[in-house]
């Protein structure tokens, strides 16, 4: 009874409710809904601006990194050279970036990311960045580009060290910046023949890569550049070795044997190393070109890989080292930590970890073959540059084909799905990439040393080469001759030795090193009957028999030859 008294006293109540005041009622409602849908349509507005605002951040600190890269092979190259050219290899790679951003601004880019014209050949449009501006964006996507650019123009930097014009040097970096590497780039990156995103697409808008022209193919997979960046500036680093031929004195003229130039200086070797695996992370995980949507997953995946691969190299590389060659060198190692990370960077993406330990291995071979092979046939590349980016890029292309999987690829982002890897039609495609990229750097690269050597000249004069191009083309000639002082070079090895120190010898100055200057000892006649036979060296080269070991170098410690181990 009580439930019913109550059921009627709310009925009575809802029907004093008059039609105007429930419209009333409605339109609030109504009203609160509109303002909540408008928030929330806010909100996923400001959601995507900032999910679009952590992509473009995420690509200029990456894009970062990789411009330090810079500092890394400045400090490898300037570790690897005899201290006299210290200073040229330095200047060659602050120029290679300068020419590069300006190449790459006014044509490479275009030609690397424009629009194809149907050949899957080369961009046409967007030279100058002329489609990029304040409504559009892209900014971020021209200097992330750019500084994978320069860290392609600076591989061959290293290649043919110690005896190269710089006017020589010059025109190859334009040319590479703006055609070269582009075109490359094109293929595997852009829109062009090879690429997994835009290779010839129909009115679907879909890629349809090689081999099927359909979406049961991936096209090549090249996730951050083992061919498109390292194995174009490894070969063109080859190219010019060859054309402008072997330091001298690096090659014995009766036995044929390699020689070592200089020991180098193993803390820049060390930094180089360092700093360039540091900004590999720039180079290998930046590769997702975001950080939203679960492109950061990839990204640390990518991260794991990559250092993997790098530290498995570093540490067979090293025991190569001990095992052929009866020691431990850090050189080695450290060159095989650059073999692991190139290998890696095409597929870090679509592999797993013990797939990167197993890819970082054979690329640690192939450096320390690779070393041996170039000796052998007489290629004298200093800092073997053209082994652990061409060689080991080529290896780093190969093992995308033969470790990815399709769960993999489809993680990664890659736009068709399909079995291409399962049924080895990915490891076909991988290996044409290669060697069309091979055949392509060869040529034009090859092309452009043999018309500048048949014009400017590729190499400096003998005498140039002997006095050091820091002196020779920069103008500074305040190095103290250690090299001759304490083991003259192959070529002068058949002139008289210096005279060794003796018992009648008067002592060296004092050095700053010294508080206390010790007891003065009076010098004695030489007996009258032994005369030290007096040697002699080139016009440009000056023996000084005090002792320069003593003298305070230009750089390095005091008593230490910045070009000393």
């Amino acid at each position: 009874a009580g439930c019913l008294a109550q059921q009627h006293t709310m009925s009575a109540s809802m029907n004093t409710y008059t039609d105007a005041q429930v419209e009333a009622k409605i339109a609030t409602l109504r009203g609160l809904v509109e303002q909540l849908t408008e928030r929330v349509e806010a909100n996923e507005g400001a959601i995507a601006q900032n999910s679009s605002d952590m992509d473009v951040s995420y690509l200029v600190i990456c894009g970062a990194l990789v411009f330090f890269m810079q500092a890394g092979f400045a400090m490898l190259e300037a570790g690897i050279v005899q201290s006299k050219n210290v200073t040229n290899i330095l200047f060659k790679n602050m120029i290679d970036a300068s020419i590069a951003a300006i190449c790459f601004w006014l044509l490479g880019y275009g030609f690397a990311y424009g629009t194809d014209k149907g050949y899957g050949f080369i961009g046409s449009d967007n030279f100058a960045t002329e489609d990029i501006h304040n409504g559009t964006g892209g900014w971020e996507g021209w200097f992330f580009q750019w500084a994978f650019t320069g860290a392609c123009a600076t591989i061959v930097a290293g290649s043919v060290a110690e005896r190269t014009k710089l006017e020589a040097y010059f025109i190859y970096s334009i040319v590479l910046t703006t055609f070269i590497y582009p075109v490359v780039v094109h293929w595997g990156w852009g829109s062009g023949w090879l690429s997994a995103w835009g290779a010839w697409p129909n009115d679907d808008g879909k890629a349809h890569p090689i081999f099927t022209y359909s979406e049961d193919s991936n096209g090549m997979i090249d996730f951050a550049g083992s061919g498109v960046v390292h194995m174009v500036g490894g070969f063109s680093g080859l190219m010019g070795a060859i054309v402008v031929g072997p330091r001298t004195g690096k090659f014995d003229p009766i036995t044929g044997q390699a020689i070592e130039l200089t020991q180098g200086n193993k803390t820049l070797q060390s930094l180089g190393v360092f700093i360039l695996w540091f900004g590999w992370y720039g180079f290998n995980c930046g590769s997702t070109l975001m950080i939203s949507g679960g492109a950061a997953n990839v990204a640390g995946k990518v991260a794991m890989t990559t250092t993997i691969s790098a530290a498995t190299g570093c540490i067979t590389a090293s025991i190569l080292g001990k095992v052929f060659d009866g020691h431990f060198d850090v050189s080695i190692g450290l060159n095989g930590i650059l073999a692991g990370l190139v290998s890696i960077t095409a597929n870090c993406s679509v592999v797993n970890p013990w797939m990167a330990l197993i890819i970082g291995f054979v690329g640690a071979i192939i450096l320390y073959a690779g070393h041996h092979i170039l000796n052998v046939l007489k290629i004298d590349d200093p800092c073997d540059a053209c082994v652990v980016h061409g060689f080991c890029g080529v290896w780093g292309i190969w093992a995308t084909g033969i470790f990815c999987t399709d769960e993999n690829v489809q993680y990664a982002a890659y736009p068709n799905t399909n079995d291409a890897c399962g049924r080895g039609e990915q490891f076909g495609v991988q290996v044409v990439g290669s060697l069309c990229i091979i055949a392509w750097t060869v040529a034009t690269a090859g092309a452009l040393f043999v018309a500048i050597d048949k014009t400017v000249g590729m190499r400096v004069s003998s005498d140039m080469e002997d006095l050091g191009l820091d002196a020779s083309e920069h103008g500074l000639t305040g190095y103290p001759l250690v090299e001759l002082a304490d083991k003259p070079p192959a070529h002068y090895a058949n002139q008289a030795p210096p005279p060794p120190p003796n018992q009648y010898s008067a002592p060296p100055q004092e050095t700053v090193q010294q508080r206390v200057a010790p007891p003065p000892v009076p010098a004695a006649p030489a007996p009258p009957s032994v005369q030290a036979p007096q040697p002699t060296y080139p016009a440009n080269m000056v023996y000084a028999p005090q002792a320069p070991q003593f003298a305070q170098p230009p750089y390095g410690g005091y008593g230490m030859p910045f070009g000393s181990a």
